[in-house]
């Protein structure tokens, strides 16, 4: 763990000849329970002089590690996460003069609950990347970039989920139906924000990352073909309105348990519901498989796909889904139409 240090206690990191020059370190900034640092350090990369003395003990640098005396540790238990990283063009410099003294960063943010950043943890690598790729320690970047994005990091990676379930409310089962479907969303008339609140927000609800990558392609080229218009989300009045929208039962269910824990307000809370709602369409979408299987060879089992399909509550996704994975394999495929089939009956009916 790298905790922050106290505000407005400045310390330079000891360095030694052979290790690496002088360490840079900025001051944290808090901002309510989080807190922010970040630390440059330059180690010398020689073909020469590698990181170890030539007995393979340790070198001076690596050992004068500071005082944990040097840090404030919160008096509560909170969330840690930490990344080291170079700048992408310097590196690439590095690797053709490698005598070359290479600038290193680590970045550290604390706040949330002891767990808690963990569930965010793509966020905060995607929020690191765009400081890894436009990072200047020079003082005019670092006061008006830096500074400001680092004490932002709470709200604009950890927060957005938050926003949009407190801006939707009710109408939040249409996004999770979008975010599911892979139905393209258009955003109209809303700010840069708000805006990357809904895209982040769609991004996160998605399966992306859970399903076959050639699945995902595929029901985003079905989706747009099939219903030629993208979800509008038009944000110019006081309520986002939403046209072109869809939404089941399974995305209705899920929505109340996002609304019912918007009283707390707890970011990580929300999170972890968005997690179980993916985690559950993951295991219908199995169980649907299994039983697309079982029919190949079985009526019965035919009829258990249709009572699944009938009872999930998103029996119109699931079927768009496993339509695109089996479209290479005639059996399943012939099991998917006629399941297909059914579905049309019932719903006429």
């Amino acid at each position: 763990m790298l905790p922050a240090l106290q505000d407005g206690d400045e310390r330079e990191l000891e360095s030694s000849e052979e290790g690496g020059g002088a360490g840079e370190e900025r001051r944290p900034e808090r901002h309510g329970s989080t807190y922010h640092s970040l630390y440059g350090y330059r180690s010398c990369r020689s073909s020469q002089q590698g990181a170890g003395g030539e007995d393979g003990s340790p070198s001076r640098a690596a050992a004068q590690t500071p005082s944990s005396e040097d840090f404030s540790i919160p008096e509560h238990k909170v969330g840690c996460y930490y990344c080291r990283f170079q700048q992408e063009n310097i590196l690439e410099m590095a690797t053709l003069e490698s005598d070359i003294s290479v600038p290193e960063y680590v970045v550290c943010f604390l706040g949330g609950s002891e767990k808690g950043l963990e569930l965010f943890r793509l966020e905060l690598d995607k929020y690191i990347q765009s400081l890894k790729i436009n990072l200047d320690l020079e003082q005019k970047s670092l006061e008006t970039y830096i500074n400001p994005y680092l004490r932002s990091w709470f709200e604009n990676a950890i927060c957005p989920i938050q926003r949009v379930v407190q801006l939707f409310q009710e109408k939040l089962a249409f996004l999770l139906h979008a975010a599911l479907s892979y139905t393209p969303v258009e955003v109209k008339n809303a700010d840069e924000r708000t805006e990357k609140d809904i895209s982040r927000f769609l991004a996160a609800a998605s399966l992306q990352g859970l399903v076959q990558e050639g699945t995902m392609t595929s029901l985003c080229i079905a989706m747009t073909e099939e219903q030629h218009k993208s979800m509008i989300i038009d944000c110019g009045g006081p309520l986002p309105q939403l046209h072109n929208a869809g939404s089941n039962r399974f995305c209705e269910d899920w929505m109340h348990a996002f609304v019912n824990g918007a009283e707390g307000g707890n970011p990580f809370l929300f999170r972890q519901i968005l997690e179980n709602f993916k985690l559950k369409a993951i295991q219908d979408i199995n169980n649907l498989k299994r039983f697309i299987r079982q029919a190949e060879m079985n009526h019965y089992a035919l009829f258990k796909c249709y009572l699944f399909l009938r009872n999930c509550g998103s029996g119109d996704i699931l079927l768009k889904i496993v339509k695109v994975e089996h479209a290479e394999m005639p059996e399943a495929r012939n099991v998917v139409t006629v399941l297909e089939e059914f579905m049309r009956e019932t719903s006429v009916a």
